[in-house]
């Protein structure tokens, strides 16, 4: 009964039910439904029926003075009953996979024929583009296919829900990667996501631990205060100690479809290679195989969460706050409630004296932490949801806390592209093109002739820019450039340049591009130069710590040729840290000013 068993995918009404009927054994497949699980459970039941049946015929009452009429009686008696138990148990078991394989076939149906529908209306556009010699006619074209396509689509991720608001949520935020049309469309799934029952979070939890909520609360919100593409998170409070916790649970339908839903992506975008060859999307569905078992482990999210908290426990000029870990099970994490408001709240920052250009810096600098400092933990998923602001007028420095949630998707960097990731940005920061492309290749193995696609991929920036200052705030005209290049085949060559970079400059781009957009979305007053110049200082850091450990593998740091290197390095670190004290000592005397004339 299992649907993604049929190989290639090629599903028809015909062949779903003709798996209703339960076999004796279950063969194992690309993925194993609950139900599935449990389909030879009817036949069990019915061998304990027939089991009592027999028992009760072997049983003598009255000194054996039952007449044979009798006994066959009873054995007919028991037979029926025996008989129609088993029919009422296979009945329900029958009913139960009738309405999971009809689901299933839903959820296939809608996927496969939108895709069809999708691909029809793109080769017609093209086709019909490709006899029309007016430019702008072939654009507003194509623009209204990308729209059609992007709303049937939206409508398809709605319903199916569970890992399909995920994908949404993930290519809303590829406007690198996507046209205009795809990306607006889909950025209503970022605060549109699925609540599960209350019920059914019980019957999970009772399931799990083998506890019932009330053994383990005194109280346990029924309404979640947030609920996301995977989880959602309950107020409690622990019976024991009285503390105050948040629950985050598992949505209980996930683990039914998400082997399903997974094979419909893997083969959504096989299908779009197929016909559309030089569109090769199938990096991401293999990202998310990757990365979903892992984000759908809520015990290894707590474990990200206690590293994550030690690794900063060191850095305390960082105002970053990771919640306490109680307890976590597969599908169960309990944490310590702490709660803010979304960076982008710009009312809440304001009328509580919180500085947005001090928000900016510290994300910057915590998030520059995990890309490049030793050992440290990469979050893959630092989106507006999983970040919050509050006021703290206890902490030195600032008064806010950065408050970081959903743990469930880390990566470790190899030390080696580290380093190199670094010697590209400070390349870019200094607009020396040699060293861009010679980095580029190193962390990426990227040409002469990918490498501007490249670099534009990686500051989000139009390549003429990365040639002067990329530390200039975007203007309307240059986002306007990126997007009509887009158009212009530049989309067709990104495709194929990120289907072969290594998956962890994927995330490191993914990163990137969401550290990027909360930034923007804060509206600084001085743009994205301070933000720059921190990234700079982490990769000089970088730098000089490679450097050092050279100088080390060569004797000591006091011998004439070593300490003449050790002054070479530790100049190039200084000049960095110089512009950036520089900048903000400027920052502090124009804040100082405002005050005063306001």
């Amino acid at each position: 009964m299992c649907i993604g068993k049929m190989k290639g995918f090629n599903f028809t009404m015909a062949s779903a039910f003709a798996k209703i009927v339960p076999k004796a054994t279950v063969t194992s497949g690309a993925w194993t439904c609950r139900q599935c699980l449990q389909q030879s459970r009817g036949s069990r039941i019915g061998d304990q029926i027939r089991g009592y049946a027999r028992n009760s015929e072997s049983k003598t009452y009255g000194n054996g003075s039952q007449s044979a009429k009798s006994k066959s009686k009873k054995r007919r008696r028991v037979v029926f009953a025996a008989a129609g138990g088993a029919l009422g148990v296979t009945a329900v078991a029958l009913t139960d996979d009738v309405k999971h394989t009809y689901r299933a076939a839903e959820r296939t149906g809608r996927v496969v024929s939108t895709l069809a529908v999708c691909i029809n209306d793109y080769r017609v556009t093209l086709n019909q583009n490709e006899k029309t010699e007016d430019e702008e006619e072939r654009n507003i074209s194509l623009k209204a296919c990308h729209q059609r396509c992007a709303d049937r689509t939206l409508k398809v991720l709605e319903k199916n829900g569970s890992i399909f608001i995920k994908l949404g949520q993930h290519l809303s935020a590829m406007n690198y990667l996507l046209p205009l049309e795809w990306t607006t469309t889909f950025i209503p799934l970022q605060d549109k996501c699925p609540v599960s029952s209350f019920e059914s979070i019980e019957a999970m939890f009772e399931q799990d631990t083998g506890e019932q909520l009330s053994d383990y609360f005194s109280e346990f919100a029924p309404l979640p205060i947030g609920a996301a593409s995977l989880a959602q998170v309950h107020l409690a409070t622990v019976k024991e100690t009285g503390q105050k916790v948040a629950v985050k649970v598992q949505h209980p339908a996930l683990a039914e479809w998400a082997g399903l839903d997974l094979a419909l992506t893997r083969f959504t975008f096989s299908t779009l290679k197929r016909f559309f060859p030089e569109y090769d999307l199938e990096w991401l569905s293999s990202e998310m195989e990757y990365s979903l078992p892992q984000e759908l482990d809520f015990a290894l999210e707590g474990q990200n969460a206690i590293r994550a908290k030690e690794y900063f426990s060191h850095i305390l000029e960082l105002p970053l706050v990771i919640p306490d870990v109680i307890w976590a099970k597969k599908r169960i994490l309990v944490m310590e409630n702490v709660s803010g408001h979304r960076p982008d709240d710009l009312e809440f920052l304001d009328a509580n004296g919180i500085d947005r250009d001090e928000v900016s810096a510290a994300l910057a600098r915590i998030f520059n932490e995990m890309i490049f400092g030793t050992d440290a933990p990469l979050h893959c998923d630092p989106h507006g949801g999983n970040i919050a602001i509050r006021k703290n007028t206890h902490r030195r420095g600032c008064n806010f806390d950065v408050i970081l949630y959903d743990h469930g998707l880390y990566r470790d960097i190899p030390i080696n592209l580290r380093r190199s990731y670094a010697k590209l940005w400070l390349a870019v920061i200094d607009a020396d093109e040699e060293r861009m492309r010679k980095y580029a290749k190193e962390v990426a193995g990227i040409t002469d002739e990918q490498f501007p696609l490249f670099a534009s991929a990686i500051t989000g920036r139009d390549y003429s820019v990365l040639k002067k200052n990329v530390a200039m705030a975007r203007s309307a005209e240059e986002k306007k450039t990126i997007n009509n290049a887009l158009g212009e085949g530049m989309l067709q060559q990104l495709v194929q340049l990120l289907g072969q970079v290594p998956r962890i400059i994927l995330l490191i781009l993914k990163t990137n591009d969401l550290t990027r957009s909360l930034d923007e979305n804060l509206h600084t007053r001085q743009g994205p130069v301070r933000t720059f110049l921190i990234l700079a200082r982490y990769c000089a850091r970088t730098v000089f710590e490679e450097q050092l450990e050279e100088l080390r593998k060569r004797g000591s740091l006091l011998w004439p040729r070593n300490l003449v290197g050790l002054l070479g390095a530790w100049l190039g670190y200084f000049r960095v840290e110089v512009k950036l004290e520089a900048f903000e000592f400027w920052l502090a005397v124009k804040r100082c000013w405002q005050d005063v004339v306001g």
